[in-house]
């Protein structure tokens, strides 16, 4: 059922496609910055919590290259869906145990795009009890969201700074290898740039996208 709907996506026009995805796309990038600001405040770093970034509402997080036009763009141009929102300000020094706090930290958003990939394949569960003008709809943002949510855990969980991969990587490595590590973070966006653009990225990711969502369909449908 969730193939079908991922391959019924791949069938919309643009217009119809766009309005699909607006609303998962918003709220995966937004949800997971916010849940970087929680973990960060349960963990002692207020930072966040003071610039008013702690919040669900979208505005305070959005990003007009990153959650809008990207985004957009990979959805005219074709390849794999993915965007970003203003970074939470996390300071890690002011954490209570910053090596260790760190990665749960990073890894509180990946964790929240699975609990919303998890959540939409849920709606697309319960969407046959709907009335069909509400089903159809639901049942194709609900995959969407699926697609996004899991393309957005997958992404940031490579271990390459400033990804959450790359933070969760300096968390665990040993102080001398971690402080090595850290320092490719100023080069982290450029080298991810690169990775997309020849495609590499694309390949690197489509086997952990695919075996997440083969997963969830077990797990759901």
């Amino acid at each position: 059922m969730l193939l079908n709907l991922l391959q019924a996506l791949l069938g919309l026009d643009t217009p119809h496609r766009v309005i699909v995805y607006v609303l998962p796309v918003i709220f995966a990038i937004t949800v997971h910055e916010a849940a970087h600001g929680y973990a960060a405040r349960h963990f002692g770093d207020m930072t966040a919590a003071a610039a008013g970034r702690i919040s669900l509402n979208p505005m305070r997080h959005i990003d007009p290259v990153g959650t809008l036009l990207i985004p957009g763009l990979t959805l005219l141009l074709g390849g794999i869906l993915f965007g970003w929102a203003k970074p939470v300000p996390v300071d890690f020094g002011r954490l209570r145990h910053p090596k260790r706090d760190m990665l749960w930290v990073a890894a509180a958003g990946p964790a929240s795009n699975l609990v919303m990939a998890l959540l939409w394949a849920l709606a697309i569960k319960i969407s046959p009890a709907l009335p069909s003008a509400i089903a159809t709809p639901l049942a194709l943002m609900g995959a969407a969201g699926i697609m996004i949510n899991t393309v957005l855990m997958v992404l940031n969980l490579l271990p390459l700074p400033p990804l959450d991969g790359g933070r969760i990587a300096v968390s665990l490595l040993p102080q001398p290898w971690a402080w090595r590590f850290s320092r490719i973070e100023p080069y982290g966006f450029f080298i991810l740039l690169a990775l997309m653009f020849t495609h590499i990225l694309g390949a690197i990711m489509w086997p952990f996208i695919m075996t997440v969502i083969n997963l969830i369909s077990w797990l759901f449908f």
